[in-house]
């Protein structure tokens, strides 16, 4: 894999942060010349639309997601996507568990990010695959098990300024993907 065209971003309900992480980083990957596909989904069954305060939060940034209707995530999701971003551990283990093959290119975003920070960034040119096991060097599944210090929080059924902390940490979490990987 050269260039990165597919995303998939899980959280748990499919509702809050892999709808916002998602919009985020769509927003910031539109300009690019080589398209890149940003989906999310979540562990629970879908039909549901974000609640009133994540709507609130991302139309205050000029992004709307008022349309978005939560989805379970699938094994042929994961199949198809490049690169697998967890929101948190258990949504990591959980991709990992449902489709094992997965492993190499599925991280929790903060990981992903702390793990790149030590890697350095992507150099011009270099495969994605190469820069994804590079940064994933010496991971091990146990890093998958429990909660841990990158996982993003859950705002669902917070009062209004969580979900504009979850807002502002995912808008960097993103900004900082794109300089690290997708630049």
């Amino acid at each position: 894999m050269h260039e990165m065209t597919a995303i998939l971003l899980l959280c748990s309900a499919n509702m809050c942060r892999s709808v916002i992480a998602q919009a985020l980083l769509s927003a910031r990957l539109a300009e690019r010349p080589a398209p890149v596909s940003v989906t999310s989904a979540g562990l629970l069954p879908g039909g549901q639309q974000p609640p009133a305060e994540a709507v609130a939060v991302m139309a205050a940034r000029g992004i709307d997601i008022a349309g978005h209707v939560s989805r379970r995530v699938t094994v042929a999701d994961l199949a198809s996507a490049d690169l697998v971003l967890g929101m948190a551990r258990e949504h990591a283990r959980h991709a990992c568990v449902l489709r094992p093959e997965c492993w190499p290119r599925t991280f929790t975003l903060g990981e992903l990010l702390r793990r790149g920070r030590l890697a350095g960034a992507r150099a011009p040119g270099e495969p994605v695959g190469d820069w994804l096991a590079r940064a994933g060097r010496d991971r091990s599944r146990r890093d998958l098990l429990g909660s841990g210090p990158d996982d993003v929080p859950d705002p669902y059924g917070g009062p209004l300024a969580g979900y504009q902390a979850t807002a502002s940490l995912l808008d960097r979490l993103t900004s900082e993907l794109v300089a690290q990987c997708l630049a």
